[in-house]
């Protein structure tokens, strides 16, 4: 059967339509922060913008068999670190996953993170709907000086 340029127009806005469902949270500037011998556990950070409401449910990368949700606040007056089941991330406003903040934690690293790394992140997003989406994030490791560092993500307790 031939194509006619309505078909070809329907078949294109239904390619459209698939890939804008697909791409509802864009990633920009993921990063993971560097290791040192015997390190464990590291971050990643990035900033999260949502078309849709939506959350970030949970994390996995194979540079680290834990990956968890973390958020950093001061209680009182001490800086304290917990896993989170999930971050709200409203439409169109961008959320920071940044050091002293919510992060993700990389914990027993299966190898060191090096500077100039690229480390594979599979970030899950749950819609207000209940749907779960997967997006593949590639985050570049960067060496972070002492000065810059926060709090120490070494010893978490399971």
């Amino acid at each position: 059967m031939p194509k006619t340029p309505f078909s070809a127009f329907a078949i294109a806005m239904a390619l459209l339509t698939a890939t804008a469902a697909h791409a509802q949270v864009t990633v920009q500037d993921a990063w993971v922060r560097a290791s040192v011998p015997n390190q464990k556990a590291t971050g990643a950070f990035m900033r999260l913008n949502a078309a849709k409401s939506t959350r970030l449910v949970s994390v996995s990368s194979p540079a680290a068999p834990l990956a968890e949700i973390h958020e950093m606040k001061m209680e009182g007056d001490v800086m304290k670190m917990r896993e989170v089941p999930a971050i709200d991330l409203p439409a169109g406003k961008a959320v920071d996953l940044k050091p002293g903040g919510y992060h993700v934690m990389l914990m027993d690293l299966t190898k060191p993170v090096k500077e100039g790394d690229t480390v594979p992140l599979t970030l899950v997003f749950e819609g207000q709907d209940g749907k779960r989406e997967s997006l593949e994030v590639k985050a570049q490791a960067r060496a972070v000086s002492a000065s810059q560092t926060p709090a120490a993500h070494g010893d978490h307790k399971h």
